[in-house]
């Protein structure tokens, strides 16, 4: 028990850790440009498809099958299409200036995180319940890409008006699913890795959806000049290496 205990506050930590230091980051810059916000925007974009492509889809391929992996990313599509559907109704009834826009993005982005976060977590319970270094390594990894990821949920937040404390609170509520998910990892990593599989290309789907839906129109929105595009590729390879650490 008091290992599981471990485990959990391991994953709480990373899984916090770099989610609020990126929200700070967000909240604190001020007189952010279009050019800047989109680019932060596509090297996000650009890091989550180098975190779907070279770690969720291979790992859940590798602890499950085929099969399980794709219904897995439907249903991470599905789930974010409906949760998508959920927050525009919110906005639905106001113009769609450019603050309606960035805090919708904001709040879809949060919930994306806090979901994607969850089998992260379970990867890490399992990793460490595996072994210390493998867990820890993905744990690290895990804390330094969730840093982008909380400025640009925290930059649209603000854009869009919302207060920084608000901002700070949903930024770390979405990263408390890694502790969760590291507690969940820790009890059923030994009993059942294709329910982890399948844990992982959900996430992987729900992140695709975020890219293709969300953070990549409204980057182009934004700014259309080759900011956007440098982003991208220096989030795309960034995550690449910090997948493969």
């Amino acid at each position: 028990m008091n290992e599981i205990i471990k485990i959990t506050i391991l994953g709480l930590f990373f899984g916090t850790f770099g989610t609020t230091l990126g929200g700070i980051i967000g909240v604190s810059l001020n007189k952010v440009s279009n050019r800047f916000l989109s680019s932060i925007l596509s090297f996000a974009s650009g890091l989550m498809i180098s975190v779907i492509c070279f770690d969720l889809i291979p790992e859940s391929l590798e602890i499950g099958n085929i099969s399980n992996t794709i219904v897995g990313i439907f249903l991470g599509i599905i789930g974010m299409f409906f949760c998508d559907v959920l927050v525009g109704k919110k906005f639905n009834h106001k113009s769609m200036q450019l603050s309606n826009s960035m805090l919708r993005t904001g709040i879809v982005v949060s919930i994306g995180l806090a979901i994607h976060n969850f089998p992260e977590g379970l990867a890490i319970g399992s990793g460490l319940g595996a072994s210390f270094k493998l867990g820890l390594s993905l744990a690290i990894a895990i804390c330094f890409h969730d840093i982008p990821e909380g400025i640009s949920m925290a930059l649209p937040m603000k854009t869009g008006g919302m207060g920084k404390g608000r901002i700070i609170f949903y930024v770390i509520l979405s990263g408390v699913t890694t502790g969760i998910g590291a507690f969940l990892g820790a009890i059923i990593g030994q009993i059942s890795n294709g329910i982890i599989g399948i844990c992982l290309s959900f996430a992987a789907g729900a992140m695709l959806y975020i890219v293709s839906g969300e953070l990549t129109p409204e980057a182009n929105k934004l700014y259309s000049g080759k900011f956007s595009v440098i982003g991208n590729v220096l989030g795309f390879v960034l995550g690449m290496i910090v997948t493969k650490l």
